[in-house]
């Protein structure tokens, strides 16, 4: 059943200040994101948001960016004003701000043009745009400071101070087949080829890790207990640690010679053991190379 209140986080503040980075930080730990939402359209959030939507109500947390793009500063206030009034939104506002110094060089460096700018002065538009922002950095829920800070220690601060978090860890496991290419793009990748092969089992050879008498003859060894118990283990210990980065997913590769065997067995073993504390998927890259007979 659908949460009856939703969260909804406003992202505003300086140009040149990390809404982008920080929007794409919120992606990444569950938010349904929206750039450069115009503030005449902010009232209508509530239809997105309403249970009654079948196509969004399952989605908690929304976040919006609104900014000095729209050129409506008034606009954004009195939308603010009235989602404030809804009681099945809890809303809070994110501002991001940074030293003139620091954002003239941010603009000079990506060679942008500032929203604000009459003239052509990057300084000018800051100035101007810092004056029309000050009744809503008052109001702000959160303000970060970005002005030395690196992106990857913005999303750390974005996924620290914001409340509406997600709570799981995504872990996908992949099995794949060696012969077919290393994946390029895993966190670990583990080589499980050291373990005997059924495929030179006759009986077994037809078959896959998914079913009972492949699984059997893998996992029903200590060497194959003792890894998976090794695997599980260090990535209860580097979750953790990952989120204290603002990194919530990783990708585990599970290999062996033809991704038909034992890599699809001990992924599905790995994700039984995790599934219950964290978002934890497998999917088997090769297996339908297999069935197709190459």
């Amino acid at each position: 059943m659908a949460n009856l209140i939703k969260n909804l986080l406003l992202v505003t503040g300086m140009s040149g200040a990390g809404k982008s980075v920080s929007l794409n930080c919120l992606e990444d730990i569950g938010y349904y994101c929206i750039d450069n939402m115009p503030p005449v359209l902010l009232k209508h959030i509530t239809s997105l948001t309403s249970e009654n939507n079948l196509s969004y109500n399952n989605i908690e947390n929304f976040a919006i960016v609104v900014d000095s793009r729209s050129l409506d500063f008034e606009g954004l206030l009195i939308a603010i004003e009235y989602l404030r009034k809804d009681q099945k939104l809890n809303l809070k506002i994110l501002f991001l701000d940074a030293n003139d110094d620091i954002l003239v060089k941010r603009f000079k460096e990506t060679r942008r043009v500032h929203p604000l700018s009459k003239q052509g002065s990057v300084l000018e538009g800051i100035q101007l745009e810092r004056n029309l922002l000050t009744t809503i950095r008052e109001i702000a829920d959160y303000i970060i400071d970005t002005s030395y800070l690196s992106s990857t220690q913005l999303k750390i601060e974005v996924s620290k101070q914001v409340v509406f978090k997600k709570t799981n860890f995504d872990i996908n496991i992949m099995s794949f087949g060696f012969k077919h290419g290393a994946p390029i793009d895993c966190d670990y990748v583990f080589d499980v080829r050291f373990l005997p092969n059924p495929f030179y089992i006759e009986e077994m050879r037809p078959l896959t890790g998914l079913d009972k008498e492949v699984a059997d003859y893998v996992l029903d060894r200590d060497d194959t207990k003792e890894l998976i118990e090794k695997i599980v283990s260090l990535l209860e210990f580097v979750i953790p640690k990952y989120g204290e980065i603002a990194k919530n997913q990783i990708l585990i590769g599970i290999g062996c010679s033809g991704g038909q065997h034992r890599s699809v067995a001990i992924a599905e073993k790995i994700n039984a053991f995790l599934k219950d504390k964290h978002n934890s998927y497998v999917w088997h890259r090769d297996l339908d190379k297999f069935r197709k007979g190459h």
